[in-house]
């Protein structure tokens, strides 16, 4: 407990029953008005604190907003190129079996440069836990299209809306993965409201032991906002996740195996 929750407590008649979790630093958020990275900051935290974890925790981030996610979790961590998150996690899992390693990574940095190597980690099942960021737009560079840009979203790269007969379509990424053997828990979940935040504490937890019993890949997707990049308020970004991402990318459970089943 630190000074500031020992302040709360000696007031007389006063109880503290929700204070910062330990895994959860002191730095002032520096992310855009609305942005939801700061509640994922806080649900891992939480789930660090809960699992007894932060201690034997590594996490890793990788270039894009989620980097910065080593300023706010306080546990070891590390700094990987640009989609290369998974690669640097299974190493450090590999040669270090007994800690707990996390990949935090947002959706341009997965599905795009680093989608060869999310792929390949979850066929492979390292035994790490990826918390995805997904807001459907580049937020650190300036709000281009990203792999997992809505069709006819609008982008500072695609001034008219995006175009699936010149892009394609986005990249549903938990639907891909949870095809791949290796993959033990694979779920998607959103960051919109209260219901929806409990229930992806919830999966953030289970994730989180997936590894611990050493029962293959897991990941949970987080859908989020970017207010900033979409042009809108914040509270408008929360209803356009309602509106325009979860029609597109269904909250829910796409793999979770027997064996997770039994956690």
């Amino acid at each position: 407990m630190d000074s500031k929750d020992s302040l709360v407590c000696g007031i007389e008649g006063m109880e503290l029953v929700y204070g910062r979790p330990q895994s959860l630093t002191e730095m002032h958020t520096h992310y855009c008005p609305g942005c939801t990275h700061g509640i994922a900051h806080r649900l891992v935290a939480e789930a660090l604190d809960e699992l007894g974890l932060r201690e034997q925790t590594i996490l890793v981030a990788p270039v894009g907003c989620s980097v910065f996610i080593y300023e706010y979790i306080n546990a070891d961590s590390c700094e990987a190129p640009h989609g290369r998150a998974p690669a640097m996690a299974t190493g450090i899992k590999r040669t270090q079996p007994n800690k707990t390693v996390i990949t935090y990574q947002g959706d341009g940095d997965l599905v795009s440069i680093g989608a060869s190597e999310i792929f390949h980690a979850a066929a492979r099942g390292e035994h790490i836990t990826v918390f995805f960021v997904n807001n459907a737009i580049y937020g650190m560079t300036g709000g281009q299209m990203a792999p997992t840009s809505l069709p006819g979203q609008h982008t500072s790269s695609s001034l008219d809306g995006r175009s699936t007969e010149r892009t394609g379509f986005p990249i549903r990424m938990s639907e891909v993965l949870a095809q791949l053997d290796g993959s033990a828990y694979i779920v998607r979940r959103s960051l919109h409201d209260v219901t929806n935040i409990r229930k992806a504490k919830k999966s953030i937890l289970t994730a989180l032991k997936v590894q611990q019993a050493g029962l293959g890949f897991s990941m949970v997707e987080l859908l989020s906002t970017c207010p900033t990049n979409w042009g809108i308020s914040p509270e408008q970004a929360l209803t356009w996740v309602k509106d325009n991402m979860l029609p597109f990318y269904p909250v829910g459970d796409y793999k979770v195996t027997e064996a997770v089943k039994g956690l």
